[in-house]
């Protein structure tokens, strides 16, 4: 059966597990900030409840990713309401992401349209033809030490305060945005003062790392797809330009199965709830690709696409060609 059909089953709806999922973390994530708060001192609670909190904060943003798609709830308007709910947590403008987020699904693996793309990736030919400044700063950028935590810190707290294509979108709805987080941040001073504050920059600060390391991996690992057009495929996009990272059932009830990416992008439409048991049901049949913990760490060294080999490749150890070594 071809692989779109095989999917079909899976894109149903089902509003019980969504407000479970919607609801349930909410609970989670107000509970454990709340603990973090009120046993400041006390890290035998405070360090669990705030790694709790920042991989609440992780599900509520892969909600809010869900409801840009129309897949979380059965209804365009709920997704919709659930979306701008949600992006009080997930620090991201609802319309905006949803915008953003669409022209990454795309473009994705273009090697012509890499701005729409997370994660900047320069290729062999660019790097080689790249001055001293120019690969040392793309040197920095893709250092997993400065990639993760400053990428965090940029992406959360202030790139998304105003994103890309803002002014397209629309500066109304930004401006509701912020006001909204502000109005949240003037009720935890009220509630809690400078501790709540700083408990929920800290630990949202931990789920925006958890974050950017996952985006890292959704498309940066050795053999992943870019290509040009014309001979850019978007179904070899989809299903070998994106990952399967398989790290264990607390992974993926942190990040809402967001990890089995390759399935995502293939169909949008596939709420995150079922995301987890669509590809274990097809992974053999379709003889789909899944990374697990040593391969992904392993990934972060991989910084180029070779263009000829048609793989991510480490930086050179010297200067000229680089070589298409494997990432082990």
């Amino acid at each position: 059966m071809e692989i779109r059909e095989r999917l079909q089953p899976y894109t149903v709806k089902d509003d019980r597990i969504a407000w479970a999922s919607f609801l349930g973390t909410f609970l989670v994530y107000f509970l454990s900030l709340y603990l973090t708060i009120a046993f400041v001192g006390q890290w035998v609670v405070v360090v669990p409840a705030g790694i709790i909190n920042a991989f609440a904060a992780v599900r509520l943003y892969v909600l809010q990713h869900d409801c840009g798609h129309a897949s979380l709830f059965a209804t365009r308007r709920m997704n919709d309401l659930g979306g701008y709910a949600l992006s009080v947590i997930s620090l991201a403008p609802f319309a905006i992401m949803r915008h953003n987020h669409n022209l990454h699904h795309s473009h994705l693996g273009n090697l012509e349209e890499r701005e729409t793309g997370e994660i900047h990736t320069m290729t062999v030919r660019e790097w080689e033809a790249a001055g001293v400044w120019e690969r040392l700063g793309y040197r920095l950028y893709r250092s997993p030490f400065i990639l993760i935590p400053i990428g965090s810190a940029f992406t959360y707290f202030i790139r998304y305060r105003w994103p890309k294509k803002a002014r397209e979108v629309g500066l109304m709805g930004l401006l509701a945005h912020n006001l909204a987080i502000a109005a949240w941040l003037v009720f935890l001073y009220v509630a809690a003062g400078w501790t709540g504050i700083w408990m929920w920059l800290g630990w949202g600060f931990v789920g925006g790392m958890i974050g950017v390391f996952l985006v890292y991996l959704q498309h940066n690992f050795e053999d992943t797809y870019w290509d040009r057009k014309p001979d850019l495929n978007p179904r070899v996009a989809a299903l070998q330009g994106s990952s399967a990272l398989d790290l264990g059932w607390w992974m993926d009830l942190g990040s809402a199965n967001i990890a089995y990416h390759d399935i995502h992008h293939f169909n949008a439409r596939i709420p995150s709830y079922r995301l987890r048991k669509c590809h274990q049901d097809i992974r053999e049949e379709y003889d789909l690709r899944v990374i697990h913990w040593p391969e992904a760490l392993r990934s972060f060294r991989l910084k180029l696409w070779d263009e000829d080999e048609g793989r991510l490749v480490p930086f050179p150890r010297r200067s000229g060609r680089v070589l298409a070594t494997p990432a082990e």
